[in-house]
């Protein structure tokens, strides 16, 4: 099965590791990402994401939350959920 294509990058805090994530799918803690773009690309499970620094376990499609991520991102990488 094909990876699925759940939100996009809008921002990278590259002091604290953390990305914001447009979500156009739903995603959940425990979940594994992928996050691909700028010639680059890696897999990690998703460990924490909040919401207006509220934590949350799930999240919808037109959320926009925060997520410590394994290694620096950039604005318009794409994030897909690991089948």
């Amino acid at each position: 099965m094909a990876d699925l294509k759940v939100g996009k990058i809008t921002h990278y805090f590259d002091k604290i590791g953390v990305a914001v994530v447009e979500l156009t799918g739903t995603l959940s803690t425990g979940d594994t990402i992928k996050i691909s773009g700028h010639n680059k690309e890696f897999t990690m499970p998703v460990a924490s994401m909040q919401i207006e620094h509220e934590q949350i376990k799930d999240a919808k499609k037109g959320d926009t939350v925060g997520m410590k991520v394994d290694q620096a991102t950039e604005e318009g990488d794409e994030v897909y959920k690991v089948s």
